[in-house]
């Protein structure tokens, strides 16, 4: 009887993982006003670690006390005390067997709740299409951003530098740095909004320095055995459509661009992790970031993987890892479930995102 792939060991830097199978990272609004993590969010988080996840990656998390917070009630690593209501997360998560990554998120022209009070910035001046999440407490037009200068471009790099060291002190494995989904580092890789005439904007490679440089910074900033990873896409909350208008040339670049920065991890998103979703290839997302990365950094697909077969397909297609999102939401035990070949859940949302993103008393299971 051959093994299944999904339950193969993997090593990530000193991070040896039993399976293949970790939690991605999801939007959740549940921390308190002043953006600590609580006691419910270590709950909720050790549930999947006790559920079989072998790796787990948190929520977005604000960097800076400027312009990074993205959402009201969105956690933040951008102060002393934020780190420590952290530390309880971590214990629970380490308790349960798993190492646990923060993902570390800078909101860009997509923030839309900031306690702060300052405006939205981007690579340049850009307003988001379409109209805020009600479901992460927005509503109407997204503002207009204004661009950042170079001299605040080194206050953004430091801000995640300084968060990855706090994430260092609370007891962190790692830290994934959100260059996906629309927010601020994405925004400098994306054509659509960068249209920078500096030495970060224009060519593919151009547009690919400032997140390496964060992800270079963070990793000169963190101890040797701290993993160090970067989330990558093409589509933004935005405009679950959109696509690098050079294709392939811009995941060359990007994913060459990360892997000399240091990245030990690159986490690749999408529609559907087993498709060619990438203009002018056949290839998956993630068969192009084994191609244009070293060896060295491991590649984890995300997107459409919860049925056990697609999930098996990412891992034949060269990706080394996967992350869940929704079907782990719907089944905190996922890897469990798969593993003693149990039947899976489908999502309720009367329990998960509804009314809003906030977390549920009735989804978060207790330590029994």
């Amino acid at each position: 009887m051959s093994t299944d792939p999904l339950f193969a060991e993997f090593t990530v830097k000193d991070q040896t993982l039993d399976n293949r199978v970790g939690l991605a990272p999801m939007t959740r609004t549940s921390a308190t006003d002043d953006g600590l993590a609580t006691d419910q969010m270590a709950q909720y988080y050790a549930s999947f670690a006790r559920g079989g996840f072998s790796f787990l990656v948190t929520e977005g998390i604000h960097p800076d006390t400027t312009h990074s917070q993205g959402y009201a009630n969105q956690p933040g690593l951008a102060t002393d005390e934020q780190a420590a209501a952290w530390e309880p997360v971590v214990e629970a998560v380490h308790e349960a067997g798993s190492p646990i990554f923060a993902q570390l998120m800078h909101a860009g022209a997509q923030a839309q709740g900031n306690r702060h009070g300052y405006d939205t910035v981007a690579p340049s001046t850009y307003r988001p299409p379409g109209e805020q999440s009600e479901l992460y407490g927005g509503s109407g037009p997204f503002p207009e951003a204004r661009s950042l200068d170079s001299g605040e471009l080194n206050d953004v790099r430091e801000g995640f530098v300084a968060a990855a060291k706090r994430a260092v002190d609370a007891g962190f494995d790692g830290i994934e740095v959100h260059a996906a989904n629309g927010y601020l580092l994405h925004e400098f890789v994306d054509p659509l909004v960068n249209d920078r005439d500096d030495e970060y904007g224009g060519s593919p490679a151009n547009r690919a320095r400032f997140p390496a440089e964060v992800t270079a910074a963070i990793n000169d900033a963190t101890p040797a055995a701290f993993v160090v990873g970067v989330r990558t896409s093409q589509a933004a909350v935005v405009d679950e459509e959109r696509v690098w208008p050079d294709g392939e040339t811009t995941a060359n670049a990007l994913f060459g661009a990360l892997s000399d920065a240091g990245a030990d991890y690159i986490h690749v998103t999408g529609g559907d992790a087993t498709a060619p979703e990438v203009p002018e290839t056949d290839q998956t997302l993630a068969e192009l970031a084994v191609e244009y990365s070293a060896e060295t950094v491991a590649v984890i697909a995300n997107g459409g993987l919860g049925e056990p077969p697609k999930a098996r397909t990412a891992l034949e297609d060269e990706a080394d890892l996967l992350t869940l999102g929704t079907s782990a939401l719907a089944n905190h035990d996922w890897p469990n479930r798969v593993k003693a070949g149990e039947s899976l859940a489908d999502l309720d949302p009367s329990i998960v995102f509804e009314p809003d993103a906030s977390l549920s008393d009735a989804e978060v299971p207790g330590d029994d």
